[in-house]
């Protein structure tokens, strides 16, 4: 529900009543209103378990472990896995409506020119808020939760939930999230480590809008 007010209603004005583009307010509004709200969400639902932040609790219960070569090989399989599974969700809806925008009105921009780099600059801390807001919640204090009331299959309850997370990007960049969503979830399940959440998600994200802002793709 926030998020769809501030998608359809609060970017959209801001954007209009100052002329800058959506995306400059996407990464300030879904920062401030969205992702930062993750983490104390999060820190809130520790503190009623009973945890303070210590470093107890980042490794035991949310646990963001040190990483093994086991954790690693997981973490490149999904990577790749994720890549192929959708590009060909992609392709599919590509050869089904013609060609399209993945991305949601309040998210598309032109590549960067000559004295718009500086929306790098805003996309970094918001980068850091959504990945870590999103991984802390989901990962960290969620998915171990799930497990214990869902068991093995935890990590499938657990990709619908973070698919609604995203409905209103779109139902086209939702079916291309679709690998991720899954993929991500059961291998930090597998692997009980929510580095590779961190990993997988920021390492999907960060280049392909980098890639973005340069035309790349």
């Amino acid at each position: 529900m926030v998020m769809f007010f501030l998608t359809k209603y609060a970017i959209p004005y801001l954007s209009n009543i100052t002329g800058q583009e959506t995306i400059l307010f996407w990464f300030i509004v879904a920062g401030a209103g969205i992702f930062a709200p993750l983490i104390i969400t999060g820190l809130l639902v520790l503190k009623l378990e009973g945890f303070g932040l210590s470093k107890h609790t980042i490794v035991n219960r949310l646990r963001f472990r040190k990483i093994t070569k086991r954790d690693i090989v997981w973490c490149i399989a999904g990577l790749l896995a994720v890549g192929l599974f959708s590009m060909i969700i992609m392709k599919g809806l590509e050869l089904l409506i013609g060609k399209f925008d993945h991305s949601p009105v309040f998210m598309s921009f032109e590549p960067l020119t000559s004295g718009r780099y500086w929306l790098l600059l805003v996309w970094f801390p918001y980068w850091i808020l959504n990945i870590l807001g999103e991984e802390f919640l989901w990962r960290g204090v969620m998915l171990p939760r799930q497990e214990i009331a869902f068991g093995k299959h935890a990590w499938i309850i657990h990709g619908f939930g973070w698919g609604l997370f995203h409905i209103a990007f779109g139902w086209q960049l939702l079916l291309t999230l679709i690998p991720l969503i899954f993929i991500q979830s059961y291998i930090v399940q597998k692997t009980k480590n929510s580095w590779i959440g961190v990993i997988m998600h920021g390492g999907l994200n960060g280049p392909s809008f980098i890639a973005i802002c340069f035309g790349a793709i």
